[in-house]
C-alpha cells in the first residue's frame, strides 16, 4: 500500500506536545511509522566533541508517530485527510479530501 505522507510533505502535527506545530517531513521510518518534520519535537542533546563537530548542547528534532500528523490543505492550509485516485494513464496520485486538490509529489 502507498503511504499517505511522505519526504518533503507539509504536515501539520494534531495531537501530543506539539499539536498544531506545522512542517516539512524530513525522513520517514516505515518500519516504526515515524516521522521526523523540520522544526518540530526539537530537543537539547549534550553532545561530546568529536571530529565532525565541536561538541556542546546541541538541538535536535526527534520522530514523531504518523498517527499524531496530517496534511496542510493546500488550499485552506488547515489539516485533511488523504485519498488515492487512478488518473488516465493508471497512474495512482494523491488528494485532499477537504478541497480536491492534487497532492505534489
Amino acid at each position: 500500500m502507498a503511504s499517505r505522507i511522505k519526504k518533503g510533505d507539509f504536515v501539520v502535527v494534531i495531537c501530543g506536545k506539539n499539536k498544531a506545530s506545522k512542517g516539512e517531513v524530513l525522513s520517514i521510518a516505515k518500519e516504526k511509522d515515524t516521522a521526523v518534520v523540520k522544526g518540530v519535537n526539537v530537543v537539547k542533546r549534550h553532545m561530546r566533541p568529536t571530529a565532525a563537530h565541536p561538541g556542546g548542547v546541541m538541538e535536535k528534532e526527534l520522530p514523531i508517530h504518523l498517527s499524531n500528523l496530517a496534511h496542510v490543505d493546500p488550499e485552506t492550509g488547515k489539516p485533511t485527510r488523504i485519498r488515492f485516485e487512478v488518473g488516465e494513464n493508471g497512474k495512482k496520485f494523491r488528494v485532499a479530501k477537504r478541497s480536491n486538490k492534487k497532492i505534489d509529489g
